[in-house]
């Protein structure tokens, strides 16, 4: 039986329509330093040719999406193609208009100085710069687009605890979050990034959500792949917000039951071991860690079904907890008022928006922060306890990451000395 689209699709493609709608307008605007730098006959015909080529697969790719006719990552490639044609052209078009307003401020003082009303020509050399400029984001979208998206790289963090316990000094996590196997289209470079997992040697790796975009058979052809993770105490999982179908219109209740009970096997079949508001311990020497998760927890209007009472019911008081949280908003919210101490919060859910500045020591920025204060890295508190943003493995909706690359977490515990 087809599936219908869910609600989220239906706003996307609304989102996408005006997206197109809007791309429309600016190009009005933009195609007047195109026309101002290239005088040929057939920079029109170009232009506005390259234009309407796009405003049709636009409407053919949502009409089909609207239908159920056609694989969501079709969503993908025209949120892409959309994000590399507007924004150049959006870049483009702020040196033409600080231009037009001092051609307007020439135009008006002749009219109140009494001198020919004539509206200075747009000079050359503005449309030059703006076209110059706008390479840049063009170059970058579609450097995201092309190479960004599988360009895997793994940060390393040492974390220091009083009350780690002695026999976990020098303990390692891998984290990888956000999979969205639903985008992928490439098995080489995501077994790449697997193996990049595995070659860290972590005693425990550790998932934080979203194995898909919305359905378990997302997930059915990189069972394989991802069942190559390895850890020496074992593979954790939790589940994200996409992960319970929320955003798909299933035909009934029960096959929306089915899905997410589909995907939890999955994630067995991956050889990871689910944690569903529940705990785990590891152990050496009668010395113990825990390590919780809880399924997921956002703020409105994300779900919550996460119960992170019931998820450290059984750990000790004073024991050192990693807890593995999909949504960053969970730690402000709950986690660190929580009564008992949890030492290390896991989470991921941002992306960092794929799109952003990272330049080590020096700046680390993405629009995301508006949504999300705690969107990338660690996030540590004065009493001990720390959260880490992971910005994901995969991408959703734009099919690339630009400065923002996907991220594989290697973190140490380590006893601090006296």
């Amino acid at each position: 039986m087809a599936l219908l689209l869910s609600i989220h699709t239906d706003i996307m493609i609304f989102r996408i329509l005006f997206t197109v709608g809007f791309v429309l307008v600016i190009d009005l605007y933009a195609y007047q330093a195109f026309k101002t730098v290239f005088r040929s006959t057939a920079t029109p015909w170009i232009y506005w040719g390259v234009t309407f080529v796009y405003l049709i697969l636009s409407i053919v790719i949502s009409l089909l999406m609207s239908s159920g006719k056609l694989d969501y990552k079709y969503v993908g490639l025209l949120v892409g193609a959309s994000i590399l044609i507007a924004v150049p052209k959006m870049v483009a078009i702020i040196p033409l208009l600080l231009e037009d307003l001092w051609r307007l401020g020439r135009y008006f003082f002749r009219v109140l100085t009494t001198q020919p009303n004539i509206l200075p020509e747009r000079r050359a050399f503005i449309s030059q710069l703006a076209l110059g400029i706008a390479a840049l984001p063009f170059l970058g979208i579609l450097d995201g687009i092309w190479k960004g998206r599988y360009r895997y790289r793994v940060i390393s963090h040492t974390l220091e605890y009083d009350d780690l316990p002695e026999e976990f000094d020098g303990f390692t996590i891998a984290q990888i979050s956000d999979i969205h196997s639903g985008s992928f289209d490439n098995k080489e470079k995501v077994q790449y990034g697997v193996n990049m997992v595995t070659e860290l040697d972590a005693d425990a790796v550790m998932f934080t959500g979203d194995m898909v975009n919305n359905l378990a058979a997302e997930a059915e052809p990189w069972i394989d792949t991802f069942r190559k993770l390895a850890g020496k105490n074992g593979v954790f999982s939790i589940l994200g917000n996409h992960d319970y179908g929320d955003y798909w219109r299933f035909p009934n209740a029960q096959d929306k039951v089915d899905n997410l009970n589909r995907l939890k096997e999955i994630h067995g079949e991956m050889g990871m071991d689910i944690l569903l508001n529940e705990s785990r311990y590891f152990e050496r020497n009668d010395q113990r860690i825990y390590i919780a998760g809880v399924e997921n927890w956002g703020l409105p209007p994300f779900p919550q079904y996460g119960d992170l009472d019931t998820a450290l019911t059984g750990i000790p008081k004073d024991a050192f907890t990693i807890l593995l949280s999909h949504d960053p908003s969970h730690f402000d919210a709950e986690v660190k008022k929580h009564k008992k101490k949890v030492h290390l919060t896991l989470s991921g859910h941002t992306h960092g928006m794929q799109f952003g500045i990272e330049i080590p020591g020096w700046i680390k920025w993405s629009p995301v922060k508006f949504k999300y204060p705690k969107w990338a890295g660690l996030y540590p508190e004065l009493d001990g306890q720390i959260l880490h943003v992971n910005r994901g493995f995969g991408f959703l909706a734009f099919p690339g990451r630009v400065g923002i690359w996907p991220e594989i977490t290697h973190i140490t515990l380590r006893k601090k000395q006296a």
